[in-house]
């Protein structure tokens, strides 16, 4: 007798909830977009996206806020990836930010347009009228991201409030929200980075190269390995030198740091993180060691 497996593994459950997600924002939205880095995150989610619709294309733009000071190889993955899909791309610019007086740069050894992208990202969004935006954050990044629903809604300021959240029972969803508002969607709220690596691993994905282990020169600031860079202010004290690195997530150069690894494929990266304690954004993100709440802080204001 014919015996059939019906267990389903963790990443096919991960993946139906992640595919189920997007679906309904499809259904339920008008102008929805899929932030999209290059990072990890975003392309197993862009990833997701050709899985929810396919064979019909993505049905609707990616965006990426621009710093000005992203990675190369990323920025250049991002653009290969955005052709081969050809999916419109909208790049908000901190640059254009700057120019128009609507942000301040900066200045200093530390000055970094992390925070910057806050207003750049909310002009963006109001001025594509998009009124749901799929993030790649994940609850096991960060503490604030932990307090996140999978629907995240925010006022016709661009805020979140994390005191006033709306309940999610049994998968459903509350879609409202009136002119101005919007809605924040994290797909892969319920996955780890574990799981993210397990599921590129699965499925063949292609990331950009700065995650596999090469030498780079970098310089240590506060712990932290930072790339040497015409963008990135260093002190006399902190000299440069060739390391072997690889970036567990990616960012503006001027505050994600590398880690020292000799990782160079898929495998040996799983097996790394299988044994780290460190989440990835509190061993190489700069801008979440300004405080003990930064992450919350800029998400109340309107940051991914």
């Amino acid at each position: 007798m014919l015996q059939r497996d019906y267990t389903t593994s963790q990443l096919d459950v991960l993946e139906a909830e992640a595919i189920h997600i997007m679906r309904e924002v499809a259904a339920e939205f008008e102008r929805p977009c899929l932030l999209f880095s290059g990072g990890k995150d975003s392309i197993v989610m862009l990833r997701v996206a050709e899985k929810a619709f396919w064979p019909a294309p993505i049905p609707f733009p990616l965006m990426h806020v621009d710093t000005g000071h992203n990675f190369p190889e990323v920025i250049d993955f991002r653009d290969r990836r955005v052709a081969e899909l050809n999916v419109r791309l909208v790049v908000a610019s901190v640059q254009a930010s700057i120019d128009a007086g609507r942000v301040v740069e900066e200045t200093g050894r530390r000055a970094s347009r992390n925070r910057l992208q806050t207003t750049t990202l909310l002009d963006a969004i109001e001025e594509h009228e998009f009124d749901a935006v799929f993030g790649g954050a994940r609850r096991d990044e960060e503490k604030a991201r932990a307090k996140e629903r999978v629907f995240s809604f925010r006022d016709d300021f661009g805020q979140w409030d994390p005191k006033n959240q709306r309940p999610e029972l049994w998968n459903l969803y509350n879609t409202r929200i009136r002119r101005g508002e919007h809605i924040r969607v994290f797909p892969l709220s319920n996955w780890t980075e574990l799981d993210v690596w397990h599921y590129i691993q699965r499925e063949g994905i292609e990331i950009p190269s700065i995650y596999f282990a090469h030498t780079r020169k970098v310089f240590e600031r506060d712990g932290m390995l930072l790339a040497d860079s015409d963008v990135v202010q260093r002190g006399d004290d902190e000299p440069t030198y060739e390391s072997v690195v690889r970036y567990r997530t990616v960012g503006d150069m001027t505050c994600t740091g590398a880690v020292a690894s000799t990782a160079r494929t898929v495998e040996e990266i799983i097996e790394e993180i299988a044994v780290t304690r460190i989440t990835e954004r509190g061993a190489t993100r700069a801008d979440d060691r300004a405080s003990e709440a930064a992450m919350e802080d800029r998400k109340k204001e309107g940051y991914f």
